[in-house]
């Protein structure tokens, strides 16, 4: 046993569930059914909403994604997705709600937008998007700028899965202090996406860099997967951060 710990570091000591009443609103996710790669169907998408409600979330703001070279979205494919759930909803009397804005790719096309089109937000006008994960864009700096300048506020998706910020910190520091909001993942905290990850993603709780968490729930085992990471220490910690998701 001793070799294994030495091995694989020291067992995590669980807690008791936290409660997910207290954070109300899920902000990230993919729900409107065959748009990109979250929901398959409706009864996919139904299915995930109530283990929402079960785990209790009173709202759901679910986010496709929008990107030039796999999903084309724009409010003409995701408004009457929302449309279709909420109809579900209420036909099913589930008790929670939904509303829809989007994950946008930071990519050439999205200066486009910004400078051409209004954009799906959330909440006090939140723009939730994302970044590549193989480098840092060349862009970011401007395209920050341009999202302030047009009045959006900037949430940065899954801050932690960027891993050409693991060793430079002081970067996602900057970003927060040019007034860039960060997302963390909560099964992040679970290991979900590798130990790197998950560190980081405890430092960025650590620093009180966190101002949305968010499930980026695509299928239902994440959801199962959510459940089990309400134990965590760091979820818990996470908790008691001024967290903005209690505001929608």
């Amino acid at each position: 046993m001793g070799l294994f710990s030495a091995i694989f570091g020291k067992k995590e000591k669980l807690l008791e569930p936290a409660d997910l009443s207290v954070l109300h609103t899920d902000v990230h996710s993919h729900l409107i059914p065959a748009i990109d790669d979250g929901s398959n169907s409706l009864e996919e998408s139904i299915e995930m909403l109530q283990k929402f409600s079960e785990l209790g979330y009173k709202k759901v703001i679910t986010t496709p994604h929008i990107m030039s070279d796999f999903y084309k979205n724009s409010a003409e494919t995701i408004l009457p997705g929302l449309e279709l759930l909420r109809h579900e909803i209420a036909r099913q009397g589930l008790k929670i709600e939904i509303e829809a804005a989007a994950e946008y790719q930071l990519e050439p096309e999205f200066e486009t937008k910004l400078e051409k089109e209004t954009l799906l937000t959330f909440g006090d006008n939140y723009l939730l998007f994302e970044l590549p994960f193989f480098s840092e864009p060349p862009s970011l700096s401007r395209a920050v700028f341009q999202m302030q300048a047009k009045g959006y506020k900037p949430v940065l998706a899954h801050v932690e899965r960027y891993s050409f910020w693991h060793n430079d910190p002081g970067k996602v520091e900057e970003l927060i202090e040019r007034g860039v909001i960060m997302q963390i993942n909560i099964n992040s905290l679970s290991g979900h996406y590798g130990p790197e990850v998950k560190k980081f993603s405890e430092d960025c709780i650590d620093r009180g860099w966190v101002g949305f968490l968010g499930s980026d729930c695509h299928r239902i085992e994440h959801l199962v997967l959510l459940d089990e990471t309400r134990k965590r220490p760091y979820f818990h910690k996470a908790l008691q951060l001024p967290l903005l998701n209690k505001t929608l």
